[in-house]
């Protein structure tokens, strides 16, 4: 299977799996400054959300009526989601797991926040295991502290990708993120959810060394509308 991951600015990834299109936090231009794309540029057959907050679901809606993706997400998105009218949820919490066509899916402890836009309750953030049909493991921390229950994710087999927030303020900087990919023992490491407001800029190419230097793992830093294989 060919795996392709694709960035879009801030914490918004595009996955093909073998011709299956994923999107996972979809925050799409005008909504976000780094996005390449609006929402209207982009497909999906499954929508991923992590939690709530409008930098993570500002284009869920509209994406998801528009393709008529699945949304997988927590219980209290998925709740907010119907309300607005989106039809095709599957709600998860974290600890559990679900087979879906492109794999294996767990939601993962994240330490953040989670309320929507709209002031409602967007339950508790999650971090993402996905598990391909093909084996490859790639893991998405969502928005989050350092936490120690990362080194189950590790202890488990580790990851051949973790898509890491680092832009620190909000979630972890660059040297908590680089204790995570050590945790989870990752492979590779691709950072996200950074620059993209004044409160957190952050050198990507500056932890990339640091990874390397302190941990041995390879980084690949992605501009908006890059791509890598898993």
């Amino acid at each position: 299977m060919t795996i392709t991951l694709k960035y879009y600015g801030h914490a918004t990834f595009g996955i093909d799996a073998n011709g299956v299109k994923l999107v996972v936090d979809p925050f799409l231009a005008p909504n976000n400054p780094l996005a390449p794309v609006t929402a209207e540029e982009v497909e999906a057959d499954f929508i991923l959300l992590t939690h709530g907050h409008g930098d993570h679901v500002a284009d869920a809606i509209g994406l998801a009526q528009r393709t008529g993706a699945l949304t997988i997400c927590n219980f209290e998105i998925e709740a907010w989601l119907q309300n607005a009218g989106v039809e095709k949820t599957h709600s998860m919490h974290i600890g559990g797991a679900y087979c879906f066509p492109f794999g294996r899916l767990k939601m993962t402890i994240a330490h953040h926040g989670s309320m929507l836009p709209d002031g409602s309750n967007g339950g508790n953030p999650a971090g993402l295991l996905i598990t391909f049909t093909s084996g490859e493991r790639l893991y998405f921390s969502g928005d989050t502290a350092l936490t120690y229950d990362m080194k189950l994710i590790g202890e488990a087999g580790g990851v051949d990708l973790a898509v890491l927030n680092m832009g620190d303020n909000y979630t972890m900087g660059p040297d908590d993120a680089v204790t995570a990919a050590q945790f989870v023992q990752a492979k590779r490491v691709v950072p996200s959810h950074y620059n993209t407001f004044p409160p957190i800029a952050q050198d990507p190419y500056a932890f990339a060394a640091k990874l390397k230097e302190r941990a041995n793992i390879d980084c690949t830093v992605l501009d908006p509308g890059e791509e890598t294989t898993i």
